[in-house]
């Protein structure tokens, strides 16, 4: 049976209704029963792919998305490397001589190890060095924890272990160990200078009176795990109590460790 379509002009939008005879838009067409019933399957076919194209769409897309997420997420975790700079360094000094110092970096910052010879350590207590050092008995205790709030500034008299940054501008002051070195006066007894601002530190990092930086060189918290290894980043559990002023001095001693970590880096 031939195709009939019936066309006509339509009426004003505001009056066509759709299937009406006498709108061109919305022309009736009419055809074989059979053929218009496969039409609408076939419609229903189509809108079944669609909905299946849809929902497949959906998937890849939530998949590609959530893959995306996570080296983003990732990315806000701390890095292997920014664990291991904040771990513990363990240092051997077995074969370290008198006069002679190393040097390890722990969370950025320089740290040092001096072996300490017998003269050296008495003239710490020399009365007229300690007259010449800002804070002689270590009493800024954010500048060391409690275990080394000593005259030698250590755990083991002969080894100082010291941040070697200087506390003004974080500079990396030089050791000198020559006694009345001739641009340094009768009165030097050896330590560390600061060449940038004079800054000048005893052999215990203990600063002198009249320069910039405006306190002692930072001792980390360190510990011994045998006679000869040192492990900087930790402290010795039988010197800290879990309560008391020991514990009190090592936690602010640790939030300045932070505080001169970020500076430095």
């Amino acid at each position: 049976m031939p195709l009939i379509a019936t066309v006509s002009w339509c009426k004003p939008v505001n009056e066509c209704q759709r299937g009406d005879r006498k709108c061109l838009v919305h022309t009736v067409v009419e055809d074989e029963p059979g053929k218009r019933n496969d039409a609408v399957k076939a419609d229903k076919v189509d809108r079944t792919k669609r909905r299946l194209l849809t929902a497949a769409t959906t998937v890849v897309g939530g998949a590609g998305l959530a893959m995306a997420t996570v080296p983003f997420i990732r990315s806000m975790s701390p890095s292997a490397r920014s664990y291991a700079a904040n771990a513990p360094v363990k240092m051997n000094v077995s074969k370290l001589p008198p006069g002679q110092q190393l040097t390890v970096e722990w969370r950025g910052m320089p740290v040092w190890v001096l072996h300490r010879s017998a003269e050296m350590l008495a003239g710490l207590e020399n009365k007229l060095l300690l007259d010449q050092l800002r804070d002689p008995y270590s009493t800024q205790e954010t500048q060391q924890p409690a275990y080394a709030q000593n005259v030698y500034r250590s755990i083991k008299p002969e080894y100082l272990v010291v941040i070697g940054a200087c506390p003004h501008l974080y500079c990396v002051p030089t050791l000198r160990l020559e006694a009345a070195a001739a641009d340094r006066g009768g009165d030097w007894s050896g330590g560390y200078i600061c060449s940038c601002h004079g800054s000048r530190f005893d052999l215990a990092g203990r600063v002198y009176k009249g320069v910039p930086a405006p306190s002692n060189l930072m001792v980390p918290p360190h510990r011994y795990l045998d006679e000869s290894v040192i492990e900087c980043g930790a402290h010795p559990v039988s010197k800290v109590k879990e309560s008391g002023a020991d514990a009190a001095c090592c936690l602010q001693h640790a939030e300045a460790i932070g505080k001169q970590s970020e500076r430095t880096s």
